[in-house]
């Protein structure tokens, strides 16, 4: 079903009702937040390199220093973000929710900013600083030479950002919570992903499969735009706190939609 401008009044009974609510964000939410997605053009001294050639383990290996320079930009990027409306709203809508678990693919911590507490980070998180051995976090370390690297202080292997490169897998817990989230819950939301990244694009299926109502929010179709049973051709930040407001309408007022 598309109902780019209405709240479908079951849609909402269904909200107010689930007792576990999940949500499945992608790399749109954290767009309206200034956030480029991570396939769109770099820019600047960036403009010439592929991003999917620096976020590799080749490239950690192969040039470490350049990628330390681009993760620290993209750091840069993310320190001078804020948690948009979309955001906020998942935060009260947690707070609504018996049970409510927000599965994220970012990487820019911008869900916890903006106050959600069960967030299970899929993909990571830029701001956290790992080894590339044994990966501890690292919270501090000495300066690099230019055009390096900096090294652990424990073992002396280059320092990363603790995010999932090109070619790595997803942690494995992290996974295994989001997925055991899917099959648990009674609806889950889709909320500005491609739905091209796997395995994070399995879960609305497995929410599906396991009888969940499946709601996409996007602007735009994607694949698991056939699998949803509501879609809201809206962005996260317009939608979401309509949908918030019309679930506290119901919930405290009681008197139906």
């Amino acid at each position: 079903m598309e109902n780019p401008h209405a709240l479908p009044p079951t849609f909402v009974q269904r909200l107010r009702q689930a007792r576990h609510i999940a949500v499945l964000t992608g790399a749109g939410i954290s767009a309206e937040s200034g956030i480029p997605t991570f396939r769109e053009a770099q820019t600047g001294l960036w403009a010439r390199y592929d991003p999917q050639e620096l976020a590799s383990p080749q490239a950690l290996r192969r040039q470490p220093g350049l990628v330390w320079v681009w993760y620290t930009w993209r750091r840069g990027l993310v320190q001078q973000a804020q948690p948009n409306p979309g955001h906020l709203a998942l935060a009260e809508m947690e707070r609504l929710a018996p049970r409510f678990t927000l599965i994220t693919q970012n990487v820019d911590g911008l869900h916890q900013r903006a106050g959600s507490q069960n967030v299970i980070e899929l993909h990571g998180n830029i701001m956290r600083t790992v080894c590339a051995a044994h990966r501890h976090e690292v919270t501090q370390w000495e300066p690099a030479p230019e055009g390096e690297a900096p090294r652990c202080p424990q073992c002396g292997s280059v320092l990363r950002p603790d995010v999932v490169f090109f070619g790595e897998s997803l942690p494995a817990e992290a996974l295994q919570r989001a997925t055991e989230a899917a099959q648990a819950c009674d609806v889950m939301l889709v909320v500005g992903t491609s739905g091209v990244v796997y395995p994070a694009a399995s879960l609305p299926g497995v929410a599906k499969d396991a009888g969940a109502l499946v709601a996409e929010i996007n602007p735009q179709p994607t694949p698991l735009s056939s699998l949803a049973d509501i879609v809201l051709r809206q962005p996260a930040g317009k939608a979401l706190p309509l949908l918030v407001q019309a679930m506290k309408r119901n919930f405290f007022a009681q008197d139906g939609f």
